[in-house]
């Protein structure tokens, strides 16, 4: 009985209902319009800064989803080293692990040259710079496997759960091939072409490990090049993550033809853009957030204000309008600051009184919170 999708024999087409997917196309497009938007009353130095989060972000995330938690300062030190003119290497904390990395995101996102075998093998090898994987199995890095039996398990040893079988060995070079001149060459809606190019490669599996981290960076690289600017603000590997459990039950539908009898791919697709579409809307709101400190800032006097009510206000523009949960009260503010009661009230007080902060509607007496004004 036929289980995998490659024993199809309409594989490797993918075929999908189109009608199923226009609105979410639309929706994911009109947010990348938001997005782009956003991004053009920027400086240069607020670019930078969010670009620098973002790669972070991705790397951190695509590696969390296979298991590997890498540490976010070092990965940040590797991105700053070669997004930011002013970084000093004396506050360096990177590895050579977490520069690869940084390398392969930033090869594969601001690289638009034809995606071939030769590079896919190079982002491999960043992947496993050591030819190790994370539990220090040895593997072949920076080319294809040779053997057949490769299998995305789950469960404790002699109950394991196949969850998919990757295509033969023989096939891989002639399915690469295909893919590839899909990628290159293909006309195809860019959130479908990226969500069936990360579909079909995972689905060859053509490496012994990190054919996950791989395929997402494919889509990246698809998504990038219609993208390039807004790109830089928003990490799918993030959204992933936040619904990893969903991630891995669309894909295990998709692959396996017991789930997939029709085998129609329109809820993977559909999946795969309303990710995408989350992550936009995450970096969205890591723009906005730039944008609401930069005009909260512009109405402000920092000369009359001192250190504790700069720190605070700043820790409330982190979050957008509202969202300081229960609000800003004087122990919150204690906490913050390490300051008596009598100090924070004193504080506070002039806060208001400078029209910096509000108090809640509702809230009063011992129970009284504050809120940024913003207009």
């Amino acid at each position: 009985m036929k289980k995998w999708l490659w024993e199809d024999a309409r594989y490797p087409e993918f075929p999908y209902q189109s009608d199923l997917l226009i609105n979410v196309v639309d929706t994911t497009a009109q947010k990348i319009g938001q997005l782009s938007a956003l991004i053009t009353i920027l400086d240069k130095a607020k670019e930078s800064n969010i670009a620098i989060d973002t790669f972070t972000e991705e790397i951190v995330a695509t590696n969390a989803i296979e298991g590997e938690l890498l540490n976010y300062d070092s990965v940040r030190s590797s991105v700053r080293k070669r997004l930011d003119k002013n970084f000093d290497l004396g506050e360096d904390s990177s590895t050579h692990h977490t520069d690869a990395l940084t390398s392969l995101l930033l090869d594969s996102t601001s690289n638009h040259e034809l995606l071939t075998v030769e590079r896919l093998h190079k982002w491999h090898s960043a992947l496993f710079a050591g030819g190790y994987t994370s539990l220090l199995d040895e593997i072949k890095v920076g080319a294809f496997r040779e053997y057949d039996d490769i299998e995305v398990v789950s469960g404790a040893y002699g109950r394991e759960k196949v969850h998919y079988r990757a295509v033969p060995a023989k096939s891989i070079d002639d399915d690469i091939s295909r893919l590839l001149e899909y990628i290159n060459h293909s006309c195809e809606n860019v959130y479908i072409k990226s969500a069936k190019a990360h579909l079909w490669f995972v689905s060859i599996h053509p490496y012994d490990d990190g054919n996950g981290r791989i395929a997402r960076v494919i889509a990246d690289y698809i998504l990038s090049k219609e993208m390039p600017l807004a790109y830089q603000y928003f990490s799918i590997s993030s959204a992933i993550q936040l619904d990893k459990k969903n991630y891995y039950n669309t894909l295990e539908h998709a692959q396996n033809l017991l789930y997939n009898k029709a085998y129609d791919f329109t809820q993977w697709i559909k999946w795969h853009t309303e990710i995408l579409e989350a992550s936009i809307v995450l970096g969205l709101k890591k723009v906005d957030i730039v944008v609401q400190k930069a005009n909260f800032w512009n109405k402000v006097d920092s000369e009359v204000l001192n250190s504790r009510q700069i720190k605070v206000l700043n820790r409330l523009l982190e979050y957008t309008k509202g969202e300081f949960e229960g609000g800003l009260s004087t122990k919150k503010y204690m906490s913050m600051t390490k300051v008596s009661k009598p100090t924070a009230v004193r504080d506070i007080q002039k806060l208001v009184s400078l029209g910096y902060l509000q108090q809640i509607e509702g809230t009063a007496g011992r129970n009284v919170k504050y809120e940024l004004v913003f207009e």
